[in-house]
């Protein structure tokens, strides 16, 4: 008994240790075989779709990459990687299905697996689809190692979906041509933006003025569909907004990616679109937009149903469209800015900023102040001295005052004094009174122009400058300032000095000397001293005048007038007053006549004045006519 119990033992313990190994070995081979839970599309060549309940989408002839989820995934693990068209996987022979549909799909023979071994990444390739399908699904089937066969990963974890390529509505070549046109359109709408609009309507009538013949003949064609402002905004910017929307989706169409046609869109439309046309037109817009105005008329009229509603709109919250105004601050500012640019000279430039700084300038900023003014009084006398200051002072209107050099009470003009002889010493007041001009008085902040105005109307060319000062206790009084002359608006227009020979200072303002070349002017040639000048009677004059005319053929009436005549009897060195002088006898003045020597005179004696202490007679009133020669 204990023989058969011991046999029937070590049977039971050998099936046991046989069951164990078994175990064993199922165990350590279920540990190294690999384990595919589930897959994701990691990347696609071509635009992925969005999941539909979990299933994964791809267009047909497509390159993806699928990452498979799991454990104990090897480089080997592709080999157990199979899809079947959806609706075999419930078949009972799987190996045989997977095999006759592997053609669809074809999976890459390498799979990249990361270090855990939990997930590989293996590149597929989707063929095309039929030519009656718009897509088709597959299944996932892996096949375990220990039976060979091939199991479903699952309902929707192992799920494929292959869809129909969208097919191009448009052939390649009419898109590309179609792509071009529109980059083209884009530059041009944003370079007509850009010019047209900067060209406001004043400087468009400026031009047609004023420019060469190419661009009057510009500016006529662009005014009239530019002074529809707002019309002609609305249609160039639709027209941009349409052009540049249709050339995005036609280049999502060529290339067939989202991300792709929005960046080849964007360098196209920013290089093509904006950069290069708006340069273009930022220099050229007067040409550019007269030579496409056919082309801008017709998206104006293609965009009439949208932009004119918004245009009219526009005008009326914004209002009509004036264009650029400058004032006088910015014109003058603008000008010299632009002096660098443009043709104008110097002068030029100083006369236009003169010209429009008149309005903003009062008399009181340009005259010559009271102390610096040359004046008279009125109780002066019209000598030699006093016409020679006259004279040299070079001015053609001359204050006149009494009392006090504020007091002016009359105005000399220079040529009053054409018939005023220094010998008959006038006084001043008896001309001033003879002629009588008015004296012009301005207030001290008369504007400029309106002191331009009142010089060319012809009242007078000097005006005396006052104010009303009701400073202190007293009553208010008119005081003098100065004087202001139709010269000094000139100087102010042009921006510079008028100077004449006659003129001592540069600017009466500050005083500044003429450096001439030239001596200083000297009248004392005009003048004739007192004791040169022989004083005769008008009878004696008058005796002697007769008898030249009658007795002396030479001054006969047929040969010489009696007005000149008698100009000549009054030359101081026609008529001449010779004296004996007692302590030179011999003098050469003494002798009238000298024996053998020939004159060109004559003499005649007027009047004799004999001396008491001596046996000489000395000649006086002696005339001697020197014209005319001996021969």
């Amino acid at each position: 008994m204990a023989t058969e119990w011991s046999g029937k033992g070590c049977t039971l313990t050998l099936i046991l240790l046989f069951w164990i190994k078994v175990c064993a070995n199922r165990v350590e081979s279920w540990r190294s075989d690999s384990r595919i839970l589930g897959m994701r599309l990691e990347s696609s060549d071509k635009e992925p779709l969005p999941p539909v309940d979990g299933i994964i989408q791809v267009t047909e002839e497509n390159d993806i990459q699928l990452r498979f989820y799991g454990l104990q995934i090897s480089n080997d693990t592709w080999e157990q990687i199979k899809f079947v068209e959806q609706g075999e996987e419930s078949s009972s022979d799987f190996n045989r299905t997977c095999a006759d549909f592997t053609k669809d799909i074809s999976i890459g023979s390498s799979m990249k697996v990361d270090t855990q071994g939990t997930s590989g990444v293996l590149g597929v390739r989707i063929k095309p689809l039929r030519k009656s399908e718009t897509q088709r699904d597959y299944s996932l089937c892996i096949r375990h190692s220990q039976d060979g066969k091939w199991y479903p990963l699952g309902e929707n974890h192992g799920k494929l979906r292959v869809v129909e390529k969208k097919s191009s509505l448009l052939p390649i070549w009419f898109q590309v041509i179609l792509i071009s046109c529109l980059l083209v359109l884009s530059g041009m709408f944003s370079g007509l933006n850009l010019g047209l609009m900067a060209l406001d309507p004043m400087e468009l009538r400026i031009v047609q003025s004023c420019g060469t013949e190419k661009e009057k003949k510009y500016a006529r064609k662009i005014e009239p569909i530019r002074r529809k402002g707002n019309y002609l905004l609305c249609s160039l910017l639709l027209g941009n907004v349409l052009v540049n929307t249709t050339l995005t989706i036609l280049l999502d169409d060529l290339i067939g990616s989202g991300l792709g046609a929005v960046v080849a869109s964007t360098i196209g439309i920013v290089i093509f679109g904006e950069i290069v046309p708006q340069a273009l037109c930022s220099r050229h817009g007067l040409a550019v937009g007269a030579n496409t105005i056919l082309l801008t008329k017709f998206f104006m009229l293609l965009t009439f149903p949208l932009s004119y509603p918004i245009s009219k709109l526009l005008d009326c919250v914004l209002g009509q469209e004036i264009g650029t105004v400058y004032n006088r601050e910015k014109l003058v500012e603008m000008l010299k800015v632009t002096e660098p640019y443009n043709d104008l000279v110097k002068e030029e430039l100083n006369m236009i900023q003169g010209a429009l700084e008149l309005r903003t300038k009062t008399v009181e900023d340009i005259m010559t102040p009271l102390s610096n003014c040359f004046m008279i009084n009125s109780d002066a006398v019209l000598d030699f001295n006093t016409m020679s200051e006259i004279m040299e002072s070079g001015y053609t209107r001359i204050p006149v005052y009494e009392d006090e050099r504020t007091n002016i009470v009359d105005i000399l003009f220079v040529k009053d004094l054409a018939f005023v002889d220094p010998d008959d010493c006038t006084t001043l007041k008896t001309i001033t009174k003879f002629y009588n001009h008015p004296v012009h008085f301005v207030f001290h902040d008369t504007k400029l122009d309106s002191m331009l105005e009142e010089f060319k109307k012809g009242k007078s060319h000097l005006a005396i400058v006052q104010k009303v000062n009701n400073e202190g206790e007293g009553d208010p009084f008119y005081e003098v300032l100065g004087l202001v002359t139709l010269e000094d608006v000139i100087e102010e227009i042009i921006k510079s000095e008028i100077l004449d020979e006659s003129d001592l200072y540069t600017d009466n303002r500050n005083r500044k000397k003429v450096a001439h070349n030239k001596n200083k002017r000297d009248f004392s040639a005009f003048k004739h001293e007192s004791e040169s000048k022989v004083k005769i009677s008008p009878q004696l004059l008058l005796a002697a005048h007769r008898f030249l005319a009658t007795e002396v053929h030479l001054f006969s009436p047929s040969q010489i007038s009696e007005k000149v005549l008698l100009r000549i009897l009054k030359h101081p060195d026609v008529i001449q007053d010779i004296k004996f002088n007692e302590n030179d006898k011999k003098s050469a003045h003494h002798y009238l006549y000298l024996r053998g020597k020939p004159v060109d005179y004559f003499i005649l004696i007027l009047q004799v004045t004999a001396q008491t202490d001596a046996n000489h007679l000395m000649l006086s009133r002696v005339m001697a006519w020197k014209a005319f020669k001996a021969n």
